[in-house]
């Protein structure tokens, strides 16, 4: 970082933390090595994965939407592959947050914060932005050396460059985002020719400048200050958890060296700072586990290349467990151990939410029915004496084909059904419902006064339709007896 902290102008006591600290801009530098690697490739996965899986395919049938994974606000559900996800299933949702969360816990459990390193958004745009930057300015000594000179027409032209690097990625990753609540290929196409909705532009407008203004100036104070993940990530840890460490033991003091001078009694450290300046958010790892340390293994691969120009070997800073960095300086290994009680726990609520999920979805019905009793009248007495009730009668058909229903009612002798605008005075009613779409029907029952006992019946709604039968309960409001 370029400059030193600095607290709130009241003065703080003895061993009092302040509640924020203003670190100064982080100016990461490029390292190469195995984790810088990694990165890269994660990075491309995931934006490959971000732009391209909406252009996915899958076939439905005739009139459904053939995009694998699709969003649909105007239809009111979701598509995820073969699966179709309804407004009224919103439990799965919840199912599926329950288990990213969990998978985050395990996943820090396991190899610490590994998501925020390698796969975060906040991670892989920031990275992007940053090499975009070192193109157009250079390095981490050329932009600090840029961001410290005065204004000038060469300065104003690089920032004004860069900003406008920024500003397409914003917008890729805008598009993207929005590519998921449509069909992508028309979206696409819409997008640049200007025929897409006011609320289309609006979403690019307002995730890209969410991206724009976190990944580009925000930066490494999103993980330090804005991330909530940041504040309680340590509980998830345990001994056994892969963490970026210090080996203090190794490194001794922390003194200059010249290379080729013998290190024979002192530390492998040689207080080069290429840990810190390679850190993306700026901290001295040689300090110990810290909220600030996003776990990237950056300064591995810094620290490594530093041991290699001194003939020492790599692992000063190391990607491992508490348990084997204590063991290595006893000069002995206990490997990793993955299977434990916390991995256990994790492993199994994932497995059990999956597994109820599963079944769910297995068992779940093609059909669904809604029936509601008007209020306004109970009833109406007809001038032959005989007592009519009216509902509102839905039918929610979960295929992609159109079905026809056959609805009768039971717990009533002698009552007959009229549907608006189909069958009249029938026993059993047919009912056509169009395909992925909810039916509604206001339906009349009309019955003897005779055959009702008492003011109310209950009264059954049974809807036979190609797979199953469909019961519904309600009932037969008449005059008091």
């Amino acid at each position: 970082m370029d400059s030193s902290a600095a607290t709130d102008a009241r003065p703080l006591h003895k061993g009092e933390v302040p509640v924020y600290m203003e670190t100064g801009k982080a100016y990461p530098r490029a390292v190469k090595g195995v984790f810088r690697s990694l990165k890269w490739w994660a990075m491309t996965l995931t934006l490959a994965w971000w732009h391209l899986a909406p252009f996915l395919r899958w076939d439905r049938g005739p009139g459904a939407p053939d995009q694998a994974i699709l969003i649909d606000m105007p239809g009111r559900r979701a598509y995820f592959l073969f699966i179709e996800i309804w407004p009224q299933e919103v439990y799965y949702l919840t199912g599926i947050l329950a288990i990213a969360a969990i998978a985050l816990f395990l996943m820090s459990a396991v190899a610490g914060r590994v998501w925020c390193g390698f796969i975060c958004w906040q991670t892989v745009y920031t990275d992007l932005f940053v090499w975009m930057e070192k193109q157009i300015v250079g390095d981490r000594n050329a932009r600090i050396a840029f961001d410290r000179q005065p204004w000038s027409a060469s300065k104003l032209a690089k920032t004004a460059l860069v900003n406008l690097s920024w500003i397409v990625i914003s917008l890729a990753c805008g598009i993207g985002f929005t590519l998921w609540f449509g069909d992508a290929f028309e979206m696409i196409r819409d997008i640049f020719t200007g025929k897409a909705s006011t609320a289309a532009y609006g979403t690019i407008l307002v995730s890209g400048g969410f991206c724009f203004l976190l990944a580009g100036y925000a930066r490494e104070r999103v993980c330090v200050y804005l991330c909530p993940y940041s504040r309680f990530q340590s509980a998830m840890f345990d001994e056994h958890s892969l963490i970026v460490t210090y080996e203090a033991w190794r490194g001794g003091k922390g003194e200059p060296a010249m290379k080729g001078q013998s290190f024979e009694g002192r530390g492998h450290c040689v207080d080069c700072r290429a840990c810190v300046q390679a850190c993306p958010t700026g901290i001295d790892i040689r300090k110990g586990n810290q909220l600030a340390c996003i776990g990237c293994a950056l300064c591995i691969d810094a620290c490594n290349s530093v041991m290699d120009r001194y003939g020492l070997p790599h692992g000063l800073i190391a990607y491992d467990s508490s348990t084997n960095i204590e063991a290595r300086e006893k000069s002995c290994s206990t490997g990793y151990k993955i299977v434990r009680p916390r991995t256990l726990i994790y492993g199994g609520i994932m497995a059990l939410v999956a597994t109820i999920m599963l079944a769910r979805l297995v068992s779940r019905p093609d059909v669904d029915v809604n029936i509601l009793h008007e209020r306004a009248p109970l009833y109406v007495q007809m001038s032959d004496g005989s007592i009519r009730n009216g509902y509102v009668y839905k039918v929610l058909n979960m295929k992609s084909e159109d079905r026809t229903f056959k609805l009768r009612l039971q717990g009533l002798d002698g009552a007959t059904i009229d549907v608006v605008g189909g069958d009249s005075g029938v026993t059993q009613a047919e009912l056509q419902v169009s395909r992925d779409s909810v039916g509604s029907f206001r339906i009349y029952v009309t019955a003897p006064a005779a055959k009702l006992g008492s003011k109310s019946v209950p009264v059954s709604f049974e809807l036979d339709g190609p797979s199953r039968v469909v019961r519904t309960e309600s009932l037969f409001a008449g005059p008091e007896k």
